[in-house]
């Protein structure tokens, strides 16, 4: 999910995805990052787009992302899922993997702890919290992660934001869109 983080970007207030703040941080070899948007689109559309690793949706939020899917459960019958992504940061080029244990509240909240020892993360926490605000949704994004591999010591809060707010405005705009198409879907059914 960290990866789902660069979908944050910085649009004009007046337009429907709006970040409204980001702060990235790093205390040792653990960086944080905290985000808050505003997206044009229901608490479970969002909710419901961001929870299918089955289908496509992760692959048409971000390129980046190469694979994702739910593992079986993990011997308690906690939920797993999985995640590739690929990334380049200048000439540094790498494919990480994850696999993380799920923690829900439907439709506000959605957390995940990887599994270090299935990962190429040492650690990593994702918090999703989705709280309705005016005709849309307020979003806001906790991630902290130490990787489990090298990073080139350029990759410094600095570096990691600027990556974020300037790469991430397809991916936004995709999560809304595809929340957007749930919620129209979820309309014409309720039409019926």
């Amino acid at each position: 999910m960290l990866l789902v983080a660069i979908g944050v970007c910085y649009v004009s207030a007046s337009m429907p995805a709006t970040l409204r703040n980001v702060d990235v941080s790093r205390r040792q070899d653990r960086y944080r990052v905290v985000a808050d948007t505003h997206l044009d689109a229901s608490p479970e559309a969002i909710y419901k787009v961001l929870m299918d690793f089955d289908g496509d949706r992760y692959q048409r939020i971000s390129d980046i992302y190469k694979e994702s899917s739910y593992l079986p459960p993990d011997s308690d019958g906690t939920p797993l899922v999985y995640t590739r992504v690929e990334g380049c940061l200048l000439r540094y080029c790498r494919s990480m993997s994850r696999v993380e244990r799920l923690e829900v509240v439907t439709p506000q909240f959605i957390r995940s702890r990887t599994v270090p020892e299935r990962s190429d993360f040492k650690y990593s926490l994702s918090e999703w919290t989705f709280e309705p605000e005016g005709d849309g949704t307020r979003v806001t994004y906790l991630m902290e992660m130490e990787p489990n591999f090298w990073l080139p010591p350029f990759v410094g809060p600095w570096f990691l934001k600027r990556t974020l707010v300037k790469g991430a405005p397809a991916a936004i705009e995709q999560i809304e869109l595809l929340a957007q198409q749930e919620d129209g879907a979820a309309t014409s059914a309720a039409a019926r």
